[in-house]
């Protein structure tokens, strides 16, 4: 089990550190169906609050703050009320959800539709919203934020800074969010100590990876992360992922 979530969180960081999301699309599926998303969930978010804070000076100075700001507000109300249903709702009900709205945004994405107008407070509230309350409930709160941002017409450099600013903020909402909840028990902190270093690896390669890949290939990694979320979520894999 310790082999499967090292090798997980690996890949996890490799996708966080090229293009500002993705960890939890991958590690969250695999890990729930190991540990529980009760686990799964705080272990991730503390990992990434301390390995990702290299990520932030860049991401402060490039991204547009007005929009990361607008959509956090929205992610104050949704991330708490996801938190709420990690404890109270069913497990397998949710990733469900997830994977099904994964797949929507993904759909929506390669159908060539893109937001023509200029980003709308109301709008990025409403998708931080829709996204607090996925990262409350199993840290999958990627997908809305990214398809957002990547139907515009903002370059991977801005796309990239905002969401990596986004998830830093929404980031400590969650652990506010957890505390309360009585998430954050003590094996959350031991599994985080034995998977942080392997996951800090694979997020400084995949920012050094960023900066060697075109608008073009960038974009279609993005959706790939987002295909994985949707397969990959999928309860029907855990008696596959378990044995």
């Amino acid at each position: 089990m310790l082999a499967m979530l090292a090798l997980t969180i690996f890949v996890a960081g490799l996708a966080r550190g090229f293009s500002g999301f993705g960890a939890a699309l991958i590690f969250i599926p695999l890990a729930s169906a190991l540990i529980g998303p009760k686990l799964a969930s705080p272990v991730l978010l503390v990992i990434d609050m301390v390995a990702a804070a290299g990520l932030l000076p860049n991401a402060v100075a490039k991204a547009n703050r007005r929009d990361v700001g607008a959509m956090t507000a929205g992610a104050l109300l949704g991330v708490p009320a996801g938190a709420v249903l990690l404890t109270m709702a069913d497990p397998t009900l949710v990733r469900w959800i997830i994977s099904l709205t994964a797949a929507a945004f993904l759909l929506l994405l390669m159908s060539g539709w893109r937001y023509s107008g200029k980003p709308s407070v109301p709008v990025a509230s409403g998708v931080g919203l829709v996204a607090g309350l996925y990262s409350g409930a199993a840290q999958l709160g990627g997908p809305p934020v990214v398809a957002y941002w990547l139907g515009g017409r903002s370059n991977p450099d801005m796309v990239r800074a905002n969401v990596v600013l986004y998830f830093a903020i929404s980031s400590v909402i969650s652990a506010v969010s957890y505390a309360f909840a009585g998430l954050l028990v003590r094996d959350v902190f031991i599994l985080a100590l034995v998977c942080g270093p392997i996951y800090a690896l694979g997020l400084t390669i995949g920012a050094r990876l960023f900066g060697l890949v075109s608008d073009r290939v960038f974009r279609f990694i993005c959706y790939g992360l987002i295909g994985l979320a949707a397969l990959t979520s999928l309860p029907l894999f855990d008696p596959w992922i378990r044995g």
